[in-house]
């Protein structure tokens, strides 16, 4: 089983280990884009630092970010899953997992980002600012920088079971799931019952509950889009379900529906 989860747009600092080592990073395959890109932001960042707010899309009070940014090849470097923050990462809660739990997350979890590409939870990184939505001088808009590689690498690291995708549609666009790899795939929106809209906020909060519980139930993994429904309705979830056409190389849809925003 693969999660696809977006990165959060606020980070916990870099703290005090060792420097990132590149070569460690999960998805070898992605290592010469993760350099390319990196070198962009960095250089970006070390010059002109309203032109990198800008390209950034950093208000005033974010200005520390661009600093940020110019040191990261010699910041200091934490697991992945503890730089990411935010409502998604805090219903998730990965510290408080148990063992066997942790273990899955290492396993299931892949992290988007406009800068690594995709990261397992136990990467070391630093903290770092750069969406999917960025374009950068050099290289244009991240989202379509990063397909070729993705391509290259993700329907390896999709293995031969279930995708589930929670990605937000910026982080979508680096990656999208194609032909036998796309018909195990089932992507997910978390919808407000009463008003059948997505309310932000809840949205991800949902989304993270549904991994915490996923990575927290003892029995087998959902194999394939029509299992997952089963376990999401299993653990109390109210879900409705579009399976694609036959032959049509498309994921399923699936809606969950919640009555209670908190």
């Amino acid at each position: 089983m693969l999660v696809l989860l977006p990165p959060s747009e606020g980070k916990a600092a870099s703290g005090s280990g060792a420097p990132l080592e590149p070569g460690s990073l999960s998805l070898p395959g992605l290592a010469a884009a993760r350099a390319t890109v990196l070198e962009e932001l960095v250089e970006l960042c070390a010059g002109d630092e309203e032109k990198a707010r800008e390209v950034l899309g950093l208000s005033e009070g974010l200005r520390g970010e661009v600093a940020k940014n110019a040191g990261l090849r010699s910041a200091g470097a934490r697991p992945a899953g503890e730089i990411y923050t935010g409502v998604l990462y805090d219903a998730l809660g990965l510290a408080t997992l148990d063992a066997a739990a942790r273990e899955r997350a290492r396993e299931w979890l892949l992290v988007f980002s406009g800068l690594w590409g995709a990261v397992r939870v136990d990467d070391r990184i630093p903290s770092y600012r750069c969406s999917m939505g960025v374009k950068l001088p050099g290289l244009g808009a991240l989202g379509a920088y990063w397909r070729t590689p993705m391509a290259a690498v993700l329907p390896e690291a999709a293995g031969d079971g279930l995708v589930l995708d929670l990605r937000s549609a910026a982080y979508a666009a680096a990656w999208r799931p194609k032909g036998e790899v796309a018909a195990r795939t089932a992507t997910v929106r978390v919808l407000h019952a009463p008003t059948r809209k997505v309310v932000s906020h809840f949205n991800k909060a949902t989304k993270g509950r549904i991994v915490r519980s996923l990575l927290s139930e003892a029995g087998t993994a959902p194999g394939s889009p029509a299992e997952l429904v089963e376990a999401l309705r299993d653990l109390g979830y109210v879900v409705e379900a579009e399976a694609p056409g036959a032959g049509r190389g498309k994921a399923w849809s699936l809606d969950v529906l919640v009555e209670e925003i908190h």
